[in-house]
């Protein structure tokens, strides 16, 4: 029996293996899904759970629930052996090796985050690309006021409540506005703090805030998170970090303790190692079907893959188009094993949107036309409310949303985790960070 090995769990990897599941013959073919997590994370989210607007389970949904006919691996990948048709895995939590001869490969193993190799930046800044980024963010954020309402220093002080948000795409967008959301509902917690102590920084190193979409998108968001009291910089990169800041490429230095970093992403450090071609972003070179170019028995997706649009271009890296290039993928992958033919990826965005705290946000809509304000952030909660998998997340988050309108954030500190479950202890930023 042909053996398909999926290699990450994420939005692209579960849309394969769902299809797969559903259209495949019993005992057409074994499925094998290898991941590092034993659940899927809906990222769109995360910005809202570094805010404490959403609780960190309730964006996470197991594998082993959505999964029923795969055979589920809880473990890293070590190495790709294309020319063997083999992978090197290691257990997550036992760090024992196995390896799996595969028929054919899937590559779902999306993007981590770049810094650029800027001095100082990879050292002292904050990711958001995980459950465990957006909850040490939360807990720094908290840590922050509870550490200016402890001190004297106002010029300490104010270095501990500038938080500097470094990439003007849509996760800086939203985190920037939401957590900016979170300080403004709990600041009357802390007597020695006033609002206007807080400040925030969005920077942007190209011209325009959400670059690649409708010009009144950027437009827009810059008009709203300024009206708000946030500081928009853009056209100005990062040059280095230290302990004290950032410096940009202008000179211009802007004193902080914590910056969030979503300026850049790069393919997983494995998809470098293995003898696979590349192309742009350095994502895997693939054909319009998805299989990766000159590589018959090896497909790839999602952040990972280099997908040309059909029009000289390639596709972005969104979530949107991950959930819809898994169906089309395993759509290919049985016709090979059938022997029919295989059709290329065709999608046409349905859209873009971004929330911007204080129940706004900006919407692309087919057509070109542009949504903003109430309307648009009614439309973005919607719609990532409708593409939550299980009933019984959407219900979670939507009583998460709910409890948010009518009390004030969370500011507890939860600095430890995992004590107790066999696991190595998770402590709180501070207590990690140099």
């Amino acid at each position: 029996m042909p053996v398909i090995v999926i290699l990450g769990g994420g939005f692209a990897g579960l849309a394969v293996a769902a299809r797969l599941e559903r259209r495949l013959r019993p005992g057409e073919a074994e499925i094998v899904l290898v991941s590092r997590e034993n659940f899927s994370l809906f990222t769109p989210m995360l910005p809202e759970v570094s805010s404490g607007e959403i609780e960190v389970r309730h964006v996470v949904t197991p594998i082993r629930a959505q999964l029923r006919r795969t055979r589920f691996l809880l473990a890293d990948v070590e190495r790709i052996d294309v020319a063997n048709r083999r992978v090197e895995y290691r257990f997550v939590l036992t760090h024992s090796g196995g390896a799996l001869a595969y028929d054919h490969l899937v590559l779902a193993l999306g993007s981590s985050t770049s810094t650029f190799g800027l001095p100082g930046v990879a050292e002292r800044a904050f990711p958001l690309k995980s459950l465990e980024d957006a909850e040490a963010l939360r807990n720094r954020c908290v840590w922050l006021l509870e550490m200016a309402d402890s001190i004297d220093d106002p010029v300490r002080r104010r270095r501990l409540l500038t938080i500097a948000v470094v990439g003007g795409g849509f996760t800086g967008v939203e985190t920037a506005g939401e957590i900016f959301e979170l300080f403004r509902s709990v600041v009357r917690f802390y007597p020695n703090v006033r609002c206007d102590d807080i400040a925030m920084v969005l920077i942007e190193a190209g011209p325009t805030l959400l670059a690649g979409l409708p010009a009144k998108m950027g437009i827009y968001a810059r008009r709203v998170l300024e009206g708000r009291g946030i500081t928009v910089s853009t056209g100005d990169g990062v040059a280095r970090a230290d302990a004290d800041g950032l410096v940009l490429q202008s000179g211009r230095r802007i004193e902080t303790e914590t910056i969030v970093w979503s300026a850049g992403v790069a393919p997983s450090a494995t998809i470098a190692q293995a003898a696979l071609p590349l192309g742009k972003r350095r994502g895997v070179a693939v054909e319009r079907d998805l299989r990766v170019v000159g590589e018959p028995r090896v497909w790839a997706l999602g952040d990972c893959a280099t997908i040309p649009d059909g029009a000289g271009g390639f596709y972005p890296m969104t979530a949107q188009h991950a959930i819809r290039e898994g169906p089309r993928l395993a759509d290919n992958l049985i016709a090979t094993l059938r022997g029919g033919a295989l059709q290329p990826f065709a999608y046409r965005s349905l859209g873009m949107m971004a929330a911007l705290g204080g129940r706004t946000a900006v919407a692309e809509l087919p057509g070109g036309r542009v949504l903003t304000g109430f309307p648009a952030w009614f439309l973005w909660r919607s719609y990532y409310l409708s593409r939550l998998p299980g009933n019984d997340r959407k219900v979670r988050v939507a009583i998460d949303w709910t409890l948010d309108m009518l009390f004030p954030r969370d500011i507890a500190e939860l600095r430890i985790y995992a004590r107790g479950a066999g696991l190595e202890s998770v402590v709180s930023p501070e207590a990690r960070r140099p």
